[in-house]
Order: structure tokens, then C-alpha cells, then sequence
């Protein structure tokens, strides 16, 4: 064999094992999926503070809150906003109460009628079976490039997508825990509500009567308008 005939040859190893040896966007991210829902499988119950800024689209000012969620299985959560203003949003399986004390009032609802800007109830409810709820993409690249932690395109099912407020979802993922550590919803209105969620307490014991509404006297229960 004559020199470039070992050049290319030793090329030919070197793709063939950089071949091997790689893997796709794709397959990058349904392996970090899995990751992801075998971390959720296993947690029985979790509490975490978060941070949710909401671009309007059509203005500049962006809306912020700040809160705590707990979650605890099968199928509990609360979400509770401190600031600007408190509300208590509860979750048990399809059921939902929200709490507002400043008006004394308990509204109900299912979890498929609440708005968009309640869209992480049902996404960290479902936490755990993210590929069996939503369609998983590959990020793009230019937005990839922008965050430092791995990340995760979801976008509804065709079967969702006509009663799905939100378009798009895309989570960042902690690499040391696979927990979610941010979560942009982009909804169909143009809307975008990016969630920081910090100090997580899994598997604690959390609870179960502080998942549960106890509705005050005084305070007015009422069901949630049917949309169509």
C-alpha cells in the first residue's frame, strides 16, 4: 500500500469511529427525556420557589411574580403566588380551585379549561410522562447556544394542539439532577411566560392537607365559565 493509501485509510478508521460513536440531536434528547422522566418517576413529592416573568405580546413591560409550587403524587399540586399579589391555585387529578383572598373567592375548574397562564399545572402534574403528553423536538440551535444547561423542545400532540393555548414549550434541564429548571411556555397568542424554579426540596413527606383547600366561610365558591 502506497502512503496515501494509508492516509485514507487512517481516515476512513477515524469517521468510521467518529460515526460510531456519535449521537444525533435527536437521540441526544430523548435520551435527556428519559432522564428526565425516570428523575419525576421517582420523585413522590417535591417543593421548589419560582420566579415567572410574562412577556405580553404588543407591549414592553413584562409582568413578574414570584411563588412556590408543591407537588406530591398521584396528582396533588399547589401553586402558590406570594407577589405581587396572593393566589392559591390547588390540583387534585382534573380538579382545580383557585383562591384569591383579596376578593374572597374560590373558583373552580378542570384542568382542561383553565387558561394558558396556568399551563405549568398540567405540565409539572404530567411531569414524568413528557413523551406520552407532548411530541419532542430537537432545540434550535441559536437558542441552544443562548442557555448553558441542556434543553428541551415540546410542542402538543396533534391531538391536543386545537384546545392547547400554548404552541411550544421549552424546558432547561439541570444536568446533575435532571430536574426542570426553567420552563418557557410560548402561547398561541404571542404571550411568552418564563418560570425559574430554585431551592427544590424532593421526597421530603410533604403533606397531604397542605395541598388541600380548606375554603373559609366567608369566602364565595364559583364554577369557571364553560369556554366552547
Amino acid at each position: 500500500m502506497n502512503g496515501w493509501g494509508g492516509v485514507w485509510l487512517g481516515v476512513l478508521m477515524v469517521l468510521g469511529t467518529q460515526t460510531l460513536g456519535y449521537a444525533s440531536p435527536m437521540k441526544q434528547v430523548l435520551d435527556l427525556v428519559g432522564k428526565v422522566d425516570s428523575r419525576y418517576e421517582q420523585t413522590q413529592d417535591l417543593q421548589a420557589d419560582f420566579s415567572q416573568e410574562t412577556k405580553i405580546e404588543g407591549f414592553e413591560t413584562r409582568l413578574s411574580s414570584k411563588g412556590r409550587v408543591l407537588l406530591k403524587k398521584p396528582g396533588m399540586l399547589r401553586w402558590d403566588y406570594v407577589e405581587p399579589s396572593v393566589e392559591q391555585i390547588f390540583v387534585d387529578g382534573d380538579q382545580v380551585m383557585v383562591y384569591t383572598p383579596e376578593h374572597k373567592q374560590v373558583v373552580k375548574a378542570n384542568l382542561t379549561q383553565i387558561a394558558a397562564s396556568k399551563a405549568p399545572l398540567a405540565l409539572l402534574q404530567g411531569a414524568g410522562k413528557l413523551a406520552e403528553h407532548f411530541d419532542v423536538l430537537p432545540t434550535d440551535q441559536e437558542e441552544s447556544r443562548q442557555e448553558a444547561l441542556p434543553l428541551i423542545t415540546l410542542v402538543p400532540k396533534p391531538e391536543e394542539k386545537e384546545r392547547s393555548a400554548v404552541t411550544r414549550v421549552v424546558l432547561e434541564i439541570d444536568p446533575s439532577s435532571f430536574l426542570i429548571k426553567k420552563m418557557d411556555l410560548h402561547e398561541i397568542s404571542g404571550n411568552i411566560s418564563t418560570l425559574h424554579f430554585s431551592n427544590f426540596k424532593v421526597n421530603q413527606g410533604i403533606d397531604t392537607a397542605q395541598l388541600k383547600l380548606n375554603v373559609p366561610e366567608d369566602v364565595i365558591v364559583v364554577d369557571a365559565p364553560v369556554v366552547p
